[in-house]
């Protein structure tokens, strides 16, 4: 009988932890969550000061882990959520809160960081500070050890290749987990829930992910903001931005970024598909849970069959971003947005064929379908595909990876393309300091008369614009394009503003036989070899 009301009396008591729980030493939380995680918080500053896998210390020993360099903020702390199975730190400032939540036994450290302003420290990121003896493989193309800058402080040579922390790059559609490994360990950044929606430059934005040496940085880029941002080599880093001038496309968001979390592993990359409904009950600013939340369903239409598999539907206004990728039929469900009125944008691969307004409401499901609204001449000839990048063309397939002054990269100036031939002999890029591109093509004499020339670029650089010469006429000089004000394809990226330039060719032009067309940047700056005014094709077409 006494067996028996033991028994029944444990039964009756709150769930009893080995370990899990938040101990105070002086300035310190020391945080055990009773899943092989033990990291520290200096209370006073916000600064993670230790992080211990299985007994192997990841924090770097000479730097803190942060936001930014640091928010000198004032921290304390709660077990919460259900069943007191959560504990939060809370560090704040007079403009940014900064939350570390810890979950029973979950080994990781869940965060997200809400701003009522654009914070003083620059780019909003997270830097965690790891030692590379625990750590020490990352990405290749942004492993920058024992390399000589070829551009600014964060392009390198190594041994013969061009390293840089922004090849390591992924658009955000695409870049849910990152990490670095080592022996018997692996630590991770997840972005999971909506950890962009407050992040800025849609989902084809791309931003540091890693940056390898006698230190080795980690990225999660959420950008909101115009800043540009420089790292050192002195330890690794695992580093979320949030803010960033790395060609950037749109203005800055405030509000609830993340969630998003440090996952430490055996090695092996973890899940993205962590649920975030615990986040519902920690009272943390600027949450906003499914229940408070709409969505919206449809079928977007009218691109060609071709792209199928490549369809993708975006939702913006200044508040909130998101995105969902079709089915092969066209069909897609958004993530749970938050209310309000977006313009939904259809794209192919990563170019905007359709754009209207939708409006979402809590509790709901919208429903809302997306048309195709690109125009498609009947063409004499095409160079490419229209779908936003450069893709199959010369270096496309090393620029994000590489610097064009790479030896492994196919030469660049005053190339010669004959239409018929493999695209991937058209260079993805002309520099106005190396050279143009020209093309030749035969017409018959039912093809003369006055035509049309259209030339789709998706960045430029230094106010660079394409001027053509048509045989013997010449086409006027275009306006200045608004484009980021950024380094572009030598950071490794194509994305900026999608520009479609038209030049309307007058009768008496073209010659039946063969036919010549130059095109060259026009701008009113300049700059040496790949630093010269540039811009990026995404394919061109005559009609």
């Amino acid at each position: 009988m006494l067996a028996y009301f033991l028994v029944y009396a444990a039964l009756l008591l709150p769930p009893v932890w080995a370990a899990f729980g938040l101990t105070e030493s002086g300035n310190s939380y020391v945080v055990d969550t009773d899943g092989g995680l033990v990291f520290t918080v200096d209370k006073t500053s916000g600064d993670v000061t230790s992080m211990k896998y299985n007994g192997k210390e990841a924090q770097d020993s000479s730097k803190h882990s942060q936001i930014s360099s640091g928010i000198g903020a004032t921290c304390g702390w709660v077990r919460t959520g259900n069943s007191n199975n959560y504990i939060k730190i809370t560090c704040t400032t007079s403009t940014l809160t900064h939350y570390y939540v810890a979950k029973y036994k979950d080994p990781s450290i869940h965060m997200a960081t809400y701003t009522t302003a654009e914070p003083s420290v620059g780019e909003l990121r997270y830097i965690a500070r790891l030692a590379r003896s625990t750590v020490p493989n990352g990405y290749a193309a942004s492993n920058v050890d024992g390399g000589s800058a070829i551009e600014g402080s964060d392009v390198f040579l190594v041994n013969g290749q061009t390293r840089s922390k922004f090849y390591s790059s992924r658009q955000f559609i695409d870049d849910q987990v990152h990490g670095v490994t080592g022996s018997a360990i692996g630590i991770y950044m997840v972005i999971y829930g909506n950890g962009y929606e407050a992040s800025s430059g849609g989902p084809f934005f791309r931003d540091i992910n890693n940056q390898g040496g006698s230190v080795q940085e980690l990225y999660f880029c959420e950008c909101i903001a115009t800043f540009s941002c420089e790292h050192t080599s002195d330890g690794i880093f695992v580093r979320i931005d949030m803010n960033s001038g790395h060609t950037q496309t749109e203005g800055w968001r405030t509000g609830l970024h993340g969630p998003y979390a440090l996952v430490f592993t055996s090695g092996a990359a973890p899940s993205a598909n962590i649920d975030p409904l615990f986040w519902e009950g920690l009272g943390v600013q600027g949450y906003v849970g499914n229940s408070g939340r709409g969505r919206v369903s449809g079928k977007a239409s009218g691109f060609p069959s071709q792209f199928a598999s490549l369809i993708s539907v975006g939702f913006s206004n200044s508040q909130n971003q998101y995105w969902v990728r079709t089915d092969t039929s066209g069909n897609f469900v958004t993530p749970y947005m938050k209310p309000g009125t977006y313009t939904m944008t259809l794209y192919k691969v990563e170019l905007a064929i359709g754009s209207q307004s939708a409006t979402v409401s809590a509790g709901g499901t919208t429903s809302a379908n997306i048309a195709s609204s690109e125009a498609n001449p009947a063409v004499i000839w095409q160079i490419g595909d229209f779908d936003g990048t450069p893709r199959g063309f010369l270096n496309a397939d090393k620029i994000e990876t590489m610097h064009p002054s790479d030896s492994r990269m196919a030469s660049w100036g005053g190339k010669t393309f004959t239409v018929g031939n493999n695209v991937n002999t058209f260079p993805m890029a002309i520099f106005k300091d190396i050279g143009g591109v020209t093309i030749k093509f035969t017409l018959t004499s039912s093809q003369l008369g006055a035509r049309t020339l259209q030339i789709g670029t998706t960045l430029a650089f230094a106010g660079g614009r394409p001027v053509v010469v048509v045989n013997s006429w010449t086409s006027a000089i275009p306006a200045i394009p608004s484009q980021p004000d950024s380094r572009g394809v030598t950071r490794g990226t194509w994305r900026g503003n999608n520009i479609m330039y038209t030049y309307n060719i007058p009768a008496g032009t073209l010659i039946a036989g063969t036919n010549t067309i130059s095109i060259t940047v026009a701008s009113g700056s300049s700059g040496a070899q790949f630093l010269s005014p540039n811009i990026v094709f995404d394919a061109l077409r005559l009609y």
